[in-house]
């Protein structure tokens, strides 16, 4: 490892108190300090970012005005100066062995497209999350699935290198949700190998309401809506899949119940609750959104 130097890179957007917490951790990480820089992009935050970082030797300011966090770590990745690069966000605690451990992985494979660490959650209440915290650590970033199923990392946790990006381009900036599984696939799609990685390991808050998970989906409805072109499905077969999607859910009701991670059936049928509330509010997001695409369309004339 003593002749790789890497580069890692935060977008933000506020939130300083969590920020000092990963940059404090980031800070004194096993890696040697000579051989790794920190980025933090500032996403044009109303708080003073700038003051944060400054507290911080291995940590560098930048600002990038155009919102949205793949805007923010194409920034960063214009600045960085590693032949390895890692991801992670400003609302993260990295263990503090992650940058050696990250490094070993991709040097373990060389010429992979990228390495995904392990997201382990972190509860309000340690041994007792409530049951938005369940449903978030239940069936959000879970870095194997995403990497075998679905062929890309979350950039909550990723190790790749320059070359990558060279190969199959930068991140969609367009893109306010889903940027990491568009650059996923296309990773994928030219031939490199995708790895995850359990020993790479940060911790994530976890959402604890459902107006925090509703918020964050809602931007993953909006952005898989745009990513898969709905707004051109014809609207009979657009109609039916909403009403397949919102059907009875009889199979995460079987799953749920066989869950050996958490007890109780009041937060098994919250979670459940849960759940069905989300399902009908992306039925509600996904008809808002082509509703006003083909509203769009009639007011340019392309329909009569």
């Amino acid at each position: 490892m003593e002749n790789h130097f890497i580069s890692i890179i935060i977008p933000a957007y506020n939130d300083s108190q969590r920020l000092q917490q990963c940059l404090t951790l980031l800070e004194n990480q096993t890696y040697p300090k000579n051989l790794y820089e920190v980025i933090v992009i500032d996403n044009n935050s109303t708080e003073s970012l700038e003051v944060v970082v400054s507290h911080f030797s291995q940590a560098r300011y930048a600002f990038e005005a155009t919102p949205g966090s793949y805007s923010a770590r194409n920034k960063g990745l214009s600045l960085a100066k590693g032949d390895i690069i890692g991801f992670t966000d400003s609302d993260c605690a990295p263990a503090k062995d992650w940058i050696e451990r990250g490094v070993a992985q991709i040097l373990k494979y060389p010429g992979c497209g990228f390495v995904a660490g392990k997201i382990n959650f972190a509860f309000q209440e340690l041994d007792n999350p409530n049951p938005a915290e369940l449903y978030d650590s239940l069936n959000f970033l879970q870095q194997e699935k995403y990497v075998k199923q679905n062929n890309f990392g979350a950039t909550a946790n990723l190790f790749t290198t320059p070359e990558i990006f060279e190969a199959v381009g930068l991140f969609d900036a367009s893109l306010t949700s889903g940027g990491a599984r568009n650059w996923g696939k296309r990773v994928h799609a030219a031939g490199y190998q995708q790895l995850s990685a359990d020993d790479v390991e940060i911790s994530h808050p976890a959402r604890a309401s459902f107006e925090e998970l509703n918020k964050k989906l809602c931007r993953v409805y909006e952005g898989s809506f745009r990513i898969n072109n709905k707004s051109e499905t014809p609207v009979f077969e657009f109609l039916r899949e909403i009403i397949l999607d919102i059907k009875p859910p009889g199979r995460y009701l079987r799953a749920i119940l066989n869950e050996k991670t958490f007890s109780g059936s009041r937060k098994r049928l919250s979670v459940l609750g849960i759940y069905v509330r989300l399902k009908l509010s992306k039925a509600i997001t996904e008809l808002r959104l082509y509703w006003q695409a083909h509203q769009n369309l009639q007011s340019a004339g392309i329909y009569d």
